[in-house]
């Protein structure tokens, strides 16, 4: 039986940080709005760099990480909102830059949850026995997306990303992963396309912002995090007293909050970078996972969950012993 488990993790985001006072340059806000809606203090933005810069920074540190030859990796999938082009896709542009070659290297999009579903995927074709070392990246520039005039959507979002290696195991470290979509009918979250455009008129595309019904968005969240979180538990025969800890998409501070009550765990159980980073989308699971290995939170053989919600609507979450 072939298994799967984390070799190495890395992540990156910009230099530049805006705060919440810078904020207030474009939007009449404040710290403390801001702060006790959301948890967020500052997050991280691009200048001169794209979604490709942020996927290769993090890309190398994860490697560094892993302590393999970068060779050894037969298989690249980037989870992004914010690619750089149509096509190709960061991915296929990572893989150049990375100097690997003649390997299988493609994008998804599922939003925020995008970064576990990226896990399901490389663990799945790993376990099959046709590939051998994955390297998955979450990475965003969600700057370029971002309306800076809209307060309640502008103050949330930030740019950075995180990878993970994973690669074959003897244990059974990657337990288990649950995925899912709901299609949103709704349109409770999401940025439209480029408009058709009519060869007559020939018209230059404009690119549209992030929208968002925050109320529902906030219910779906708070509803499906610690469903997701039980579900796992359930079927794996395991308490939220067996986990070392929970790592949550950190899109905000309440729906974390509200998550660990209905789970009954204690916040100190709940990982949170929130007030450094906002929501960093596909990256914001991996960020988090890499920081807490870094910090010496997560050791090896501990057994923690990390659990996602997003655009489409997605949900995502994966039983992982480090």
């Amino acid at each position: 039986m072939i298994y799967t488990k984390i070799l190495g993790t890395g992540s990156y985001v910009p230099d530049k940080i805006l705060t919440n006072e810078d904020m207030k340059k474009y939007v009449d806000t404040s710290d403390e709005w801001i702060y006790s809606r959301t948890g967020i203090k500052e997050r991280h933005i691009v200048t001169n760099e794209s979604t490709l810069d942020l996927a290769y920074n993090a890309a190398l540190r994860a490697i560094e990480s892993s302590e393999i030859n970068k060779d050894k990796i037969d298989l690249i999938i980037v989870a992004t909102v914010t690619s750089d082009f149509a096509f190709p896709g960061v991915a296929n542009l990572l893989q150049a830059k990375l100097g690997i070659e003649n390997i299988m290297a493609f994008d998804i999009n599922a939003a925020c949850s995008g970064f576990i579903y990226t896990m399901q995927i490389a663990d799945k074709m790993i376990k099959s026995g046709a590939f051998n070392t994955a390297l998955i990246v979450g990475a965003e520039t969600l700057s370029r997306l971002t309306d800076w005039r809209d307060r309640n959507t502008c103050v949330l979002f930030g740019d950075g990303a995180g990878a993970m290696v994973l690669g074959k195991s003897k244990e059974n470290k990657i337990k288990d992963i649950i995925t899912g979509s709901s299609g949103d009918t709704e349109m409770l979250l999401f940025c439209k396309n480029s408009d058709l455009k009519d060869p007559e008129v020939n018209a230059i595309s404009s690119q549209d912002h992030i929208h968002m019904n925050g109320t529902e968005v906030f219910k779906f969240a708070s509803r499906i995090m610690p469903k997701t979180v039980k579900h796992l538990l359930k079927r794996n025969h395991l308490s939220a007293e067996d986990l070392n800890y929970v790592i949550a998409h950190q899109a905000n501070m309440r729906i974390i909050d509200k998550s660990a009550r209905e789970l009954e765990m204690n916040m100190e159980k709940m990982y949170i970078n929130i007030d450094k980073y906002g929501n960093t989308s596909a990256a914001s699971v991996p960020i988090a996972i890499d920081e807490a290995i870094k910090k010496g939170l997560l050791k090896r053989d501990d057994l923690f969950i990390t659990v996602a919600f997003g655009g489409g609507l997605t949900w995502a979450g994966a039983l992982i012993q480090y």
